[in-house]
């Protein structure tokens, strides 16, 4: 083979760059779907360990005791497997914290977003995020030492652990949740909108509360929904704050024990892997996300339809 034939073979074997670009774009295209399908596959993977437990634990509870009973009692010699109490425990706490946080969250994500200069804001919202970077247990604590005192002041009949006080912390924990992802979504709203509100003579409360904050609607309700979900699956707030005695009560006044601090207690405890008792925390687990999945389900479609109506 002669020098020219050589050269020529060496060239052929070299990619154009053409090729080069697609071969570098098919590689982050994988990359890519290996980013997205490990969530995807994590989530299944969870849901399968759950049910798959779940189903040991559903042969010998039957499913309306599960959901019907009103006390769970899965450790003591007279077992019962309602899941009512931890369910009461669960929506008590959740629903004190969010007529904390959603109030709170919007009127700073308002302020931030249509009020505040921006020097101030530059300030302001990191150290309002700085709420969500604190270990919960130090909430917990905070709860129980500083928050609990001080509402027993104010009511002195109140326990020393009770669903009030958790709730309230777990309202100021989630705060950030709330404000950081509302006031995004509202100043993603077009300036134009808001223009054309002052061009008609519309102060700026007026904008932000009859132009802004529909317009943005749909991210807003998100973040009320993610504070829920993050409410509903709290743990170490209500399991240092609120006891860990089930019972069913709607009183936010009571101790109670949540679905959350429940699996914490058992999943540290000595029961052996395998027995009824165990497979409770597999039941209360799968629960509590489908909890969580029925809220993002109505989130989605109470975005949709904002989303059509603005």
């Amino acid at each position: 083979m002669t020098q020219n034939q050589l050269q020529l073979s060496k060239k052929s074997k070299q990619l154009s760059p053409k090729q080069i670009r697609n071969l570098r774009e098919q590689v982050i295209e994988f990359i890519l779907f290996l980013a997205a399908f490990s969530s995807v596959a994590t989530t299944i993977a969870i849901l399968y360990i759950l049910i798959d437990e779940s189903v040991l634990f559903f042969q010998e509870v039957s499913i309306v005791e599960f959901l019907t009973g009103t006390q769970w009692t899965p450790l003591f010699a007279d077992a019962h497997y309602g899941i009512l109490p931890l369910l009461s425990g669960t929506l008590v706490t959740s629903t004190v914290a969010m007529f904390v946080a959603i109030p709170l969250g919007t009127i700073a994500a308002i302020y931030l977003s249509e009020f505040a200069h921006s020097q101030l804001r530059e300030i302001v919202k990191p150290w309002l995020e700085v709420l969500a970077a604190i270990p919960t247990v130090v909430y917990g604590y905070f709860a129980l030492l500083v928050v609990t005192p001080i509402l027993q002041s104010i009511f002195p009949m109140l326990p020393g652990f009770n669903m009030l006080s958790a709730g309230l912390v777990m309202g100021l924990m989630i705060i950030p949740f709330v404000s950081s992802i509302s006031e995004d979504a509202m100043r993603s709203v077009p300036v134009g909108l808001r223009e054309g509100s002052y061009a008609m003579g519309a102060t700026r409360l007026q904008t932000a509360l009859k132009v802004v904050f529909p317009s943005a609607i749909s991210g807003i309700s998100a973040a009320y929904i993610l504070a829920v979900s993050r409410a509903v699956g709290e743990t170490m707030i209500v399991a240092v704050a609120a006891g860990l005695q089930p019972q069913l009560t709607w009183n936010p006044f009571d101790q109670a024990a949540t679905i959350s601090s429940y699996i914490v207690q058992v999943s540290l405890g000595d029961i052996p892997h395998g027995t009824l008792e165990y497979h409770t925390i597999f039941a209360a687990g799968l629960t509590l996300v489908l909890m969580t999945l029925i809220l993002n389900v109505i989130g989605h479609f109470l975005a949709k339809r904002y989303r059509e109506i603005y």
